[in-house]
């Protein structure tokens, strides 16, 4: 489905494609009128999507066909096995995950799923893990702790509870730790299994403590005021990269990653391997501390003269 704001440039393609059509049919040369059709819509391309707002951001992360967790592992990592449960009450479908290899590295893999269509969301909650999920994550992030640093051990159905938990858990690893945002990651269940030593995030991603639409509806006790609280929040992945909340943007194919999964995968591949590079070489300690040092310097504030 086209957002508003991208409607222009369809009407664009649309016109292009039917005197394409027209010209391949009529044996009329159109060469010229096509030229500058073509760069018109690359102008209103470069126009558009290079001033997104932060609401119009928002919208592209929840765009139809945007690549989600199992699109990364399957087309990212190899070798994957999928792990299944809790181990305590059961399996949860909105978290995904099990052991894999990136570029030969054995790796776990852990992710929030959404559905591709309404009967899979409702099956996996639309992405929102209950207890049972996070019990899930915190059991793949055990199993990486015990095969990547031999000899550490530290091996109720409260929501807030189980992700605090998790945060604890992600927090005290000893193997390398990178959380990535594909598209929308609010409150604490976002930051349960994103305590990484490096947080990474695509370019039209967006995370914060709420969503836009919570948001306005406490503050202006509406939420058809979404865009502006998107605005407030700061939620875009060039603000949070300014913050000091992620460490680096992946870059998506003009239009959002859902135009072009293929080439998002790619982008996400490099920047995975670059960044595990970085931090192979980091013994156990050294990646608790950095861990730590990393999440106790977030914040930015200003002294009041």
């Amino acid at each position: 489905m086209a957002l508003e704001f991208e409607k222009p440039i369809l009407d664009l393609e649309a016109r292009i494609a039917e005197l394409e059509k027209y010209s391949q049919e009529s044996g009329v040369d159109l060469g010229g009128e096509l030229s500058a059709l073509r760069d018109r819509l690359k102008e209103l391309k470069h126009q558009t999507y290079d001033t997104l707002t932060r609401w119009q951001r928002v919208q592209l992360a929840r765009a139809q066909g945007r690549p989600t967790s199992l699109d990364v592992i399957q087309g990212v990592f190899e070798g994957y096995f999928e792990l299944a449960g809790d181990r305590a009450f059961g399996e949860d479908p909105a978290m995904v995950g099990g052991l894999a290899y990136l570029e030969g590295t054995p790796v776990v893999v852990a992710g929030q799923q959404k559905g591709r269509d309404t009967k899979e969301n409702l099956r996996r909650n639309f992405g929102m893990p209950h207890p049972a999920g996070y019990r899930k994550a915190m059991r793949f992030m055990d199993l990486a702790d015990r095969l990547g640093s031999p000899g550490v051990s530290a091996e109720e159905r409260g929501q807030a509870w189980v992700i605090a938990q998790s945060i604890q858990r992600m927090a005290r690893l000893r193997v390398p730790a990178i959380a990535l945002i594909l598209g929308e990651g609010g409150s604490g269940g976002a930051l349960a299994i994103a305590v990484g030593n490096r947080v990474l995030i695509l370019e039209n991603a967006w995370y914060s403590v709420i969503s836009p639409e919570s948001c306005a509806a406490i503050l202006w006790r509406d939420a058809k005021e979404a865009a502006k609280a998107a605005e407030a929040l700061r939620l875009s992945a060039p603000d949070l990269l300014q913050l000091g909340i992620v460490d680096r943007i992946i870059p998506e194919p003009s239009g959002g990653a859902h135009r072009n999964p293929a080439e998002a995968l790619g982008n996400i591949k490099q920047a995975l391997v670059e960044t595990l590079s970085q931090l192979i070489g980091m013994g156990p300690e050294e990646l608790f501390e950095d861990r730590y040092r990393r999440f106790r310097g977030l914040g930015v504030f200003q002294e009041a003269g």
